[in-house]
């Protein structure tokens, strides 16, 4: 067995690169990216959507709530993935 304590060993790779910190930031952004999305479409922010298509089932309300989840997991992956990038760019141009 080594004889080293826990606080000599070196970080694992997700701690490395901060992974909890890029999801938590990619969660804040795509949450809020796909509300202000979802409250412009629903609340008519930049005026009425013309009226020829129909919604089944869902209504528009559920159609465009769905596609807000879609998007705000789709933004919090980018954002995540980016951010991962980015600091793993650093740590290797580090010495």
């Amino acid at each position: 067995m080594s004889d080293e304590s826990p606080a000599d060993q070196p970080e694992t790779l997700v701690e490395a690169l901060a992974v909890k910190r890029n999801v938590t930031v990619g969660v804040a952004v795509g949450v809020g990216v796909a509300a202000v999305a979802y409250a412009v479409r629903v609340f008519e922010l930049f005026g009425p959507v013309v009226t020829t298509r129909e919604y089944p089932v869902l209504g528009p309300e559920g159609w465009f709530f769905m596609l807000a989840v879609v998007f705000a997991v789709s933004t919090t992956l980018l954002v995540t993935l980016v951010l991962t990038g980015v600091r793993a760019a650093q740590l290797a141009t580090e010495n």
